[in-house]
């Protein structure tokens, strides 16, 4: 497919000369052939004008679950790719949350064929256990191999210490990612929502912020003493943020993420008992907030993420308490980064991140492949439960505006609009 890209905006931070520069951009058989302040159009190529277009290296996204298999009403792999592509995401690693859930090499191949051909590349996660009951390692080495970026026992924290020390040897001698999920369970007990001074008003259950800062405390021991490489999954409160900083400056191999919505929103939205603010990490406080925020811009926390979870309509419209957790954020992600960061602050979060699960960095440049993301950063709108794609509607950003909505992507030489 021959593609001419008109009079499109250029964000790169990493390329000076093409940085903010208007320019038409030729893409023949799924590479960048030319990029140049004027193009005419060759025969048998497709022209692309869109209005205040910009466009960057495609999107990435570190953490997003659907439903398939077993849970196929909240999400198909095909209906959550065409949800990322029209959302902007060219790469998506994706948590081995299905059922049965993703622990053999086998199973990898299924998900990885279930996705081939749909122009959105799925890097998915093996689990860390056998069946994610974290009892027994499960086969870390051949699910690398069958194409797994790391071992994630989703959501599920590794309550037995040992457990992670020995997966932390074992995976280092293949540089295989653990992840360990930041909650400590017995000190979370029947907690639902962040303890304190709104649990108290509502009469929820809450999680201290010592249940997560508790694990990621034990974590960074166990890294430091055994190796490898750990991944803390989407943080929540303020001295997560400082626990990971200071591990980072002792030279620890060690990455963390942050969901877009704990970013935005702290616990106060939850005087309306809405269930599609009831998530895992649970909002925390404004102070945790301010904090998430500032160790993006720092660089400590290396990923923000949507953190993606469908949930049908039957386990969300119930009880506060007999919800399930979980908001999608696919769809919301570039509306609400925007308006938080700005442009070329949020372009960066959306594109960084591959090289910490071994896949391929991409370059805006002549001679690349096209992984391109197609958007304009000015449009503000209200983000609609009509119009979302994801066949879940459980978004927390319904009814919220937002700035910045993405036209579609340019990969795998594909066009997905």
């Amino acid at each position: 497919m021959n593609i001419l890209l008109k009079s499109a905006i250029i964000v790169d931070s990493s390329n000076k000369a093409l940085h903010l520069k208007k320019r038409d951009i030729l893409i023949k058989d799924g590479s960048i052939i030319s990029i140049a302040s004027k193009i005419d159009t060759p025969a048998n190529t497709k022209e692309i004008k869109l209005k205040n277009l910009h466009v960057s290296i495609g999107w990435f996204d570190s953490s997003v679950s659907f439903g398939e298999p077993g849970y196929e009403e909240r999400e198909t792999i095909a209906n959550g790719i065409a949800t990322a592509a029209k959302s902007g995401f060219t790469d998506l690693v994706l948590n081995p949350s299905s059922t049965p859930v993703p622990d053999t090499s086998s199973d990898i191949v299924f998900l990885k064929n279930a996705a081939q051909n749909k122009g959105v590349n799925l890097y998915p996660l093996g689990c860390l256990t056998n069946d994610a009951k974290g009892e027994s390692l499960a086969e870390l080495f051949d699910m690398k191999n069958a194409g797994a970026v790391g071992f994630y026992d989703a959501k599920h924290p590794i309550s037995n210490p040992n457990l992670l020390k020995i997966a932390l040897q074992y995976t280092e001698s293949f540089e295989g990612l653990v992840y360990s999920y930041p909650l400590d369970k017995k000190i979370a007990g029947k907690g639902i929502v962040n303890e304190g001074t709104v649990s108290t008003k509502l009469g929820l259950k809450g999680i201290p912020a010592l249940a997560e800062e508790l694990q990621i405390a034990r974590d960074l021991f166990i890294l430091e003493y055994a190796g490898g490489k750990l991944h803390i999954p989407t943080i929540s409160t303020a001295n997560g943020v400082k626990l990971i900083a200071d591990a980072k400056k002792k030279g620890l191999n060690v990455s963390c993420s942050v969901a877009i919505h704990n970013l935005i929103f702290d616990d106060t939205v939850l005087h309306d008992f809405d269930s599609n603010y009831k998530v895992m990490p649970p909002l925390r406080t404004n102070k945790d907030c301010k904090a998430l925020v500032k160790g993006v811009k720092d660089g400590i926390i290396d990923f923000v993420t949507s953190d993606h979870t469908p949930i049908n309509i039957e386990n969300k419209k119930v009880e506060f308490d007999n919800a399930d957790y979980g908001t999608t954020g696919l769809e919301s992600a570039f509306g609400s980064l925007n308006l938080l960061f700005g442009l070329e602050k949020t372009i960066e979060l959306l594109t960084k991140g591959r090289e910490r699960y071994g896949l391929e960095t991409l370059k805006f440049k002549e001679g690349e492949k096209a992984f391109i993301t197609l958007f304009n950063p000015e449009e503000t709108f209200i983000f609609k439960r009509e119009e979302s794609v994801s066949t879940s509607k459980n978004s927390a950003f319904i009814g919220k505006e937002l700035k910045g909505k993405a036209y579609g992507i340019i990969a795998n030489n594909e066009v997905l609009f």
